[in-house]
């Protein structure tokens, strides 16, 4: 099969709109011999810290605020003003980060991955595990980890289309993500990746198919 043949089953085998949603988290029906072995959403705390950067924006405040105080000028008030925009900030940031949570479905099935995401228009991205070359799994706090899948073809659809299901900075090759989800998760992707890959699973050892060495350390 050629490029451009194995693109468009990409794109076939990638829904991204559906108007029912009978098993939630997914656009359909499973068909014949696909079982869900996992489902979650991500956890909104993971979400805040790793999409919207909370840790950042209340670390950058009482920057400004130390800033404030100690300059003089504004002083006490400047330095007070200062944190209150900040508790108010932090709790937008946290509103999004809950609702991104909220409308997010990870689904794991023994043939693909499903992410179901987005707060005004739901999007429904289908990850056949058959095209998952690699999977890399970064720490997200408080045992979650994020994930990406590193397709063996050209993703199609673009980052922003993804966001925040996707790796960061990979713009020209986006790499859809799951976010802040729990470290029990990945034994289980590993199994099942290696199991929708004859060849990886025959050369795989008992170990190597609970945690086979495609599941790195995301940079």
């Amino acid at each position: 099969m050629g490029p451009v043949q194995e693109r468009k089953r990409t794109e076939q085998q990638v829904s991204m709109e559906y108007e029912d949603e009978p098993i939630p988290g997914l656009p359909g029906r499973l068909p014949p011999g696909e079982a869900i072995l996992w489902q979650g959403a991500p956890d909104w705390q993971g979400v805040a810290r790793g999409v919207f950067h909370t840790r950042l924006v209340a670390m950058w405040f009482v920057a400004v605020a130390s800033l404030a105080f100690l300059a003089g000028g504004t002083g006490v008030t400047g330095a007070a003003i200062t944190l209150a925009v900040a508790v108010l900030g932090l709790a937008i940031l946290g509103i999004l980060a809950r609702a991104q949570a909220k409308s997010t479905i990870y689904t794991l099935t023994n043939k693909r991955v499903v992410l179901r995401f987005g707060v005004a228009l739901p999007k429904c991205v289908n990850v056949p595990l058959s095209l998952v070359g690699r999977a890399d799994v970064k720490p997200a706090g408080k045992g979650m980890v994020d994930i990406s899948l590193t397709p063996t073809v050209r993703f199609p659809l673009a980052y922003l289309q993804m966001w925040p299901h996707v790796r960061p900075w990979k713009f020209g090759s986006p790499q859809p993500m799951l976010r802040a989800v729990p470290e029990s998760f990945v034994p289980l992707l590993a199994d099942a990746l290696a199991k929708a890959d004859p060849a990886r699973n025959a050369a795989a050892s008992p170990d190597a198919v609970r945690a086979p060495a495609m599941l790195g350390a995301a940079a």
